[in-house]
Formats: C-alpha cells, structure tokens, sequence
C-alpha cells in the first residue's frame, strides 16, 4: 500500500495581510474616538449618579464631548478608505481593522450613550430601564451584522459575475447610523441643557434607535459617495456656494449636522419606495398587456 500523498498547505497572499502605515493610522484614530467616547459616556452616567459632575464636568458636558468623539471617529473612518483607494493601498487586514474599529465607534458607543442618557430623565419610566439595555443590544448586533454582510460582499477572493456591482450601500452604512444617533443627542442636549423637559425628547431615543438598526440590516439603496473625484473643475459660483454651506454647518452645527444625517436617511427611504412604486407599476401594465393583447398599451400605426 502506497504512502498517503501529503497535500502541501497553502500559499500565504502577504497582499492580504500587508499593514499600510497611513490608511491604518486613521482606522487608528478611529478606534481611539471610540474608546474615548465610550470613557465619556461612562464619566457622564456617573455623574448623574453623583449628582451633580465628574472631575468637574457635568452629565451634559460629558455626553457633548462623547458625541464630538463619534463624530470625529465619522471623519477618520471617511479619510481610512479615502486614503487607501486613492494610493492603491486597500488590504484584507485594513478591511477587518476597519470593521473592528467600526464595531466600538459606531457600535458599542452610539448604544452605550443612549442606554445611559436614557436612563436618567426617564425616572418615571421604569420600563425604558428595563427595555434600554436590549434596545441597545439590537443597534449592536445590526451594527456588528451590517459590517460583516459588507465585508463578505466586497471580499476580493469571492467568485465575481460578469455583472457591474453597484456603487451603492446595501443599507444603511454604520458611521451615518452613529453619526444620526450623536447629532440628534448633541441637538436634544443643545436645546434643553439636560432641563427636565428633556424627557420627553429622551423617549424618542429608543423608537430612532430601533428604525436606525432596521435600516442597516435592509435591503435600502444609500449613496456611498466613493466615486466622487475631489479634483473635478467647478464654477465659481458652485464653490463659493459649497463654502457658505459649510460656514452654516460650522456655524449651525447641532441643527445642520441633524438636517444631513436625516436627509441621507430620508434620501434612501424615498429612493427605496420610489423604486417600489416603479416596478409594481411595470408589473402591473405586463399584468393588463397579457390580458388584452394587441390593445395594450397602443401600437403605433405604420403611418408613425
């Protein structure tokens, strides 16, 4: 009996695995406003239960800088993909760097500081602390879900069709459904300085919460903005035009950063149900052609 034929193991891609320095260092960034913003989150619910501040900062202060280090994680994540696409220098290991990173910025964080900031001004809603914390849970594993669907979708070693993948997101992307959840409390702590008014705004928290996660995991077309050349000419008028826009960002921030996110969320939902329409409405007019053929639609006569 012939010796088993050893079957050699396979070759290691070091493409795969390379570490690029720059694009890394802002996945880096990245992980670290999320670490930070977890820190913060936790600093403001203790000082809601010491009453008053922690290391001389108040519940709303510490929710504020919680909700800028999201924010700024938002940033580094947009200039990681930037950076790799444009020196050719995207990877396996900065693919999984990024979602891990994703994972605490735009998973862990968003859900902490809203199961904390819910918990204190709704005393008198003991149901919202018990129901917080799995809230919280389902904005997770969505976050964690969405990543992973992303990752396995645009794995360079899966089989390709011949078909053009869309440049679109197939759901919501993680770091707008963070960014929504931190303007919205930047623009609920601006307008009611932690008043006890705030309950009522506070309640809304988990209902967003839920819908957001939904819209991660949905099948919601979003624009990704990938392909957007950074050196296309412009006119005048255009430029100065994208100028006061951002000046009124700097300027209106809590209101304007909320107006953006939602507007990208709005901006899915109305092309989703658009597209809907769309095809019940193809459906349909098959549906009568098959019918009553020969009569519809019309048949354009031979003089035409």
């Amino acid at each position: 009996m012939s010796p088993p034929v050893e079957t050699p193991a396979p070759p290691v891609n070091t493409q795969a695995s390379r570490v690029y320095f720059l694009p890394n260092l802002m996945t880096a960034g990245n992980l670290f406003c999320g670490f930070l913003a977890i820190i913060k989150c936790i600093q403001a619910r203790l000082a809601t239960s010491l009453g008053g501040e922690y290391l001389g900062a108040t519940p709303a202060e510490l929710y504020t800088q919680a909700v800028w280090f999201i924010l700024g994680a938002v940033l580094f994540d947009v200039l990681d993909g930037r950076l790799a696409r444009l020196g050719g220098r995207e990877s396996l290991f900065g693919a999984e760097f990024d979602s891990l990173a994703d994972v605490v910025s735009f998973g862990v964080a968003p859900a902490l500081m809203v199961f904390f900031l819910i918990l204190s001004p709704s005393q008198g809603y003991p149901v919202f602390t018990q129901i917080g914390w799995f809230l919280g849970f389902v904005y997770l594993l969505c976050a964690a879900a969405r990543l992973a669907r992303f990752n396995v979708l645009n794995n360079p070693y899966l089989q390709r069709t011949g078909k053009e993948m869309s440049k679109d997101f197939s759901g919501l992307p993680v770091p707008a459904a963070a960014g929504t959840i931190a303007s919205l409390v930047l623009f609920i702590l601006n307008l009611e300085k932690m008043d006890r008014s705030l309950n009522t705004w506070a309640l809304a928290l988990p209902l967003l919460l839920l819908l957001i996660a939904m819209l991660m995991i949905s099948s919601v077309r979003y624009p990704s903005f990938k392909q957007i050349d950074w050196q296309t000419r412009a006119r005048i008028r255009t430029f100065v035009f994208l100028l006061i826009a951002i000046g009124a960002v700097v300027v209106f921030q809590e209101i304007a950063l909320l107006v953006i996110f939602l507007g990208y969320i709005a901006y899915g939902l109305f092309g989703h149900f658009r597209r809907i329409t769309r095809s019940r409405r193809i459906r349909l007019l098959r549906k009568l052609h098959v019918s009553k053929p020969g009569t519809y639609p019309e048949q354009p006569s031979s003089g035409e």
